[in-house]
């Protein structure tokens, strides 16, 4: 057994008080013992892969998710399975544990901020109970009778006048309904009204049913008067029964004017009625209150049609129709000779010259069949063929299952757009004719959350005595919970955006903010770096949410880097000394001011004795520039901005303030079209300069490598394919006639077939997660006997994908091709994770090393523009130094490097930086400044310039 190593654990802990963690062994820690004091805000700290989430995740938080599955039932657990207990020999004072990870929402297009959050859910409710509905048609305020108010203003507006009491039927569809006159009849019903003419019903009535119609059934004739209220209560009745509780009356002379009356909302103009409201009524995620047309998701895919017809001059036959290319002797070509007969042009006739109603046919198709004269079985042949149109065909590749391929070609045809008839709000018109102070839901779910907080202040005044009676508790409520997201630095977001624009940070500060609002008390919560993506400016708002979260009773624990976090803490714990197998030790414990006067990396770093050093001077770049002119997507005010190529450039600026936009969703697509002809559409810009100064771009961004346990860092920097070639040319693989695809997980043949190469089995739950457990045939190895049985250096292709970097490195050193990419690795500070490690337990910051590890192998031309976003996610003061030398390797070769970072070590080491804002969200958008750092720093207004000012270089 292991050595113990015990930390320094300060003696003045009160012994109830606290979590104690005894012989810790998950992953590399080293037989541990830690001391956490309760009901303190505890960082976390150390080198990436020392250990911290080891300790955190998946030594503390799984015992205690293992401790709440031990409650169920036997019965309740024999669907779960075993949860397998971490490798610890005890845990004590661990209280309920909910971890706030940092992985991304899902993808789903219709969970939005609004529903994570559950402030939507408050607001549905709201509108459901206390909004005014209006006319969509007449714009007018919806009112509402009870019967006895109906017959009060009958008799007050129509006394000792001759009306027709009539029930509304049918409004404006088309239809011959005989079968609907036959059963009106059969209730003894003796006259109807069709299209505002009164007829006496006759045996096999019916109407023309290509034609919009409007029937009333006559309930009753009669002169209005107070001595037969009797009479017109019955027949206010009747009609109430017949017309689904509206009725119309009709005064004698005046039938161009009908009145109505309902027990529903109604438009006392029009007569439309509304449903009454419940708060589905005002989800976009069900029928009842989704957008017919895009199903609530507020946008549509539609075709394009100048990419469809990108030159009209052009004629079919010279391939103006972009989607069929030049005339081929194929089937649609003879459809289209077939059409154009019909429709009196020929194929050389150039697009802008067909008729109207020709091209109609061409893009929308048409149900007459075709004669086709052109076909295989000759010319006089009678083959006889409907055609659906070139956009039907497009619609259906994008939605069939024909492949990738096939929806790739189809996708460079069809854009997103809003949808026309909701405006993108993704409520139907009645949802959105409710409103309160004269917003419906959907506008408010468009505001700025600082905006929409605003707008709920004093509410209460403009809203009526009976709303707020019903009002006030949701009121309480909403406000809140926009309280605890504006806390947590989120003030840029809106409630309509979509959980899958979010990042890993927002979605994690999203769900600290639902935490904070859920006011639960002795819980533990564990968080994964809360302050990614965080401005230095709201540091100190996400720093006072946690200290909110500690005071209400619970105990904080954060796995974090930033130094403002880890002076704010009460405790700090120091993961080290180094990463892999030479960490998992508790280098240090204690107060941040015990920290600080400490031997180890961090304390170096944070007292200064070691600093991520500045560049001697800037660089000049190659005079070359890339300039994006008038970009106006999301946020951004219409700005023009410079990229210099051949620097390293970092684009800077507060939360929400349009970083992402301008590089990743703007410039990249751009860049993107240029090199490689992508599709993704870039948002709107007018003009773009200096493309043909790049020849290649990549773009290094924060998304999992593989969404399977199956993908690791050897199959993703495709060393693996090295790796199995190399195992194939072995001597013993030879005798047997093993071919590379031998020592592939993923194929049958080698790998062992009860776990198909995975090294687990997965145990469905039915209606729970499922649960992975090791494989009992291969012991997770993943291959079968034969195939582990040929060795290389004495070590079997399962013992390679165990090593780790540094190991493999070593054992290596003599392959040159493969020692290349295993090197790479190593040079951005991976060289502690396993060959084999499955990507779903990376970190972000380590999945960002493994994809720019695996772009830096290949050959730069030194015109390549590099687009990372956060490199430093995950990385400490150290990892950050290493990773700085890569990025200034790559721009020393004549490249470009654009990062999106808040980290100021970065900041201050680029050549030129880029800042945007100066808020977030609708207050941002703008260039707020561009120059070296130096620069920077003298703009008054950008919070980048003030924070870089204070840094011990500039100050």
């Amino acid at each position: 057994m292991q050595e113990k190593v015990t930390s320094n654990i300060p003696s003045d802990i009160n012994e109830t008080a606290q979590i104690e963690v005894l012989g810790a062994r998950v992953h590399n820690l080293q037989n541990i013992d830690v001391t956490i004091p309760r009901n303190q805000l505890v960082v976390i700290t150390g080198l990436s892969g020392s250990g911290k989430s080891s300790l955190a995740f998946d030594t503390i938080y799984a015992e205690g998710q293992r401790r709440y599955i031990e409650t169920f039932s036997a019965y309740a657990r024999q669907f779960l399975g075993g949860m397998e207990r971490p490798d610890v020999d005890k845990i004590t004072g661990l209280s309920p544990v909910i971890s706030i990870e940092q992985k991304t929402t899902g993808k789903n297009p219709r969970s939005t901020v609004g529903t994570i959050t559950e402030i939507y859910d408050f607001l549905r409710l709201l509108y459901a109970r206390a909004a005014d509905a209006y006319s969509y048609l007449s714009g007018e305020k919806m009112v509402k009778y009870t019967d006895a108010q109906i017959l009060d203003l009958i008799l007050s507006k129509f006394e000792g006048k001759s009306v027709y009491i009539l029930s509304p039927m049918i409004k404006g569809r088309k239809g011959h309904y005989k079968e609907l006159f036959e059963q009106i009849r059969k209730k003894g019903f003796i006259h109807v009204r069709v299209d505002g003419e009164i007829k006496e019903i006759r045996h096999n009535m019916k109407v023309d049913r290509y034609k919009n119609h409007f029937i009333e059934v006559v309930v009753d004739k009669l002169k209005v008067e107070a001595k037969d209220r009797k009479r017109l209560e019955e027949s206010v009745k009747v009609a109430m029964k017949q017309g689904h509780n509206t009725i119309m009356i009709i005064e004698k002379g005046k039938e161009e004017e009908p009145r109505y009356f309902s027990r529903l909302l109604m438009c006392p103009t029009t007569g439309i009625s509304y449903n009454e409201p419940a708060p589905h009524s005002f989800s976009f995620n069900s029928p009842q209150g989704a957008c017919p047309k895009c199903k609530g998701l507020g946008n549509m895919d539609e075709v394009d049609m100048e990419k469809i017809i990108p030159d009209p001059k052009l004629s079919i036959y010279r391939g103006g129709i972009a989607p069929l290319g030049k005339y081929r002797n194929i089937l649609i070509f003879w459809q289209l000779e077939s059409l154009a007969e019909k429709f009196g042009f020929t194929l050389k006739t150039s697009i802008e010259n067909i008729p109207e109603e020709g091209l109609e046919a061409i893009l929308h198709g048409t149900s007459e069949p075709l004669t086709l004269k052109n076909t295989p079985l000759g010319t006089n042949s009678n083959y006889f063929l409907s055609f659906n149109g070139v956009i039907k065909y497009i619609i259906d590749q994008q939605h069939s299952e024909a492949g990738a391929k096939a929806n790739r070609w189809a996708n460079q045809y069809i854009t997103d757009t809003k949808c026309p008839e909701c405006n993108g709000q993704r409520l139907n018109k009645e949802a959105l004719h409710f409103k309160l102070d004269g917003k419906n839901i959907a506008e408010l779910s468009q505001m700025d959350l600082t905006v929409l907080r605003q707008w709920f202040v004093n509410l209460e005044e403009r809203l009526s005595d009976k709303q707020n009676l019903i009002a006030a508790e949701i009121l309480k409520e909403i406000r809140s919970r926009l309280g605890f997201m504006v806390d947590v630095g989120l003030n840029y977001l809106a409630l309509d955006r979509g959980a899958m624009t979010l990042s890993g940070g927002e979605s994690q500060r999203i769900r600290l903010a639902t935490q904070i609002g859920s006011q639960l008390v002795n819980v533990l919560y564990i968080l994964d770096e809360p302050s990614i993506g965080l401005h230095q400016r709201d540091n100190h708002r996400l720093i006072e949410s946690l200290k909110q979260l500690r005071d209400t009773g619970n105990s904080v624990l954060v796995v974090e880097h930033d130094r403002d976090m880890m002076m704010a803490a009460d405790h700090v714990i120091d993961m080290g000394p180094l990463a892999g197998r030479f960490g998992g030790q508790v280098v240090n414990q204690g107060t941040p001011k015990q920290i600080l006067n400490s031997q180890s990396l961090t304390a170096d770093y944070l007292t200064g004795k070691k600093s991520i050093p500045m560049p001697a001077k800037r660089r000049e770049g190659n005079g070359n520039i890339v300039e994006v002119v008038g970009a106006t997507g999301n946020n951004l005010k219409n700005i023009s901005v410079k990229f210099p190529l051949g620097k390293l450039i970092c684009v800077t600026g507060v939360s929400g303030s349009g970083k992402s936009t301008l590089v990743n969703e703007t410039l990249y697509p751009i860049l993107n079209q240029h090199v490689y002809k992508g599709v993704k559409e870039p948002l709107p810009y007018k003009k773009v300069k200096g493309l043909e100064h790049v020849d290649k771009v990549v773009d290094v961004d924060q998304s999992p490598l593989g969404r399977t346990p199956r993908s690791n860092p050897a199959t993703y920097t495709k060393m693996f394919d090295e790796i199995r070639k190399l195992y194939a040319d072995l001597p013993e693989a030879k005798i047997r006639a093993y071919k590379p695809g031998r020592f592939s997980f993923n194929v049958v043949g080698g790998r062992c077939e009860t776990c198909k190469g995975g090294g687990v089995q997965v145990i469905e739950m039915n209606f729970l997660p499922d649960v992975m457990v090791e494989c009992p045939d291969c012991s997770g190895k993943r291959y079968n006997r034969e195939t582990l049985e040929v060795r290389f250096k004495g070590k079997s292709i399962s013992d390679v994908l165990d090593m780790t970097i540094n190991q493999a490195v070593e054992f290596f050193e003599n392959i040159p091709n493969l020692q290349h990419k295993i090197k790479m690795l190593q040079q951005v500070g991976l060289g502690y994770i396993k060959l084999g490690q499955s990507s779903t337990t990376l970190s972000g910051g380590e999945s960002q090393r493994v994809k720019l590890s695996s772009e830096l192998a290949k050959k730069d031309t030194g015109k390549t523009i590099y687009i990372l976003d956060e490199p430093t996610t995950g990385l400490h003061f150290e990892d950050i130094r290493v990773l700085l030398e890569v990025l200034n390797k790559l721009v020393d070769r004549g490249n470009t490097v654009i990062v999106i970072e808040h980290n100021l070590d970065v900041v201050k080491a680029a050549d030129y930086i880029i800042d945007i804002g100066p808020e977030g969200g609708s207050l941002g958008g703008e260039l707020v400044g561009c120059g070296t750092p130096e620069q920077i720093t003298k703009i008054k207004k950008s919070y980048t310039g003030q924070f870089l000012s204070q840094e011990p270089e500039f100050s």
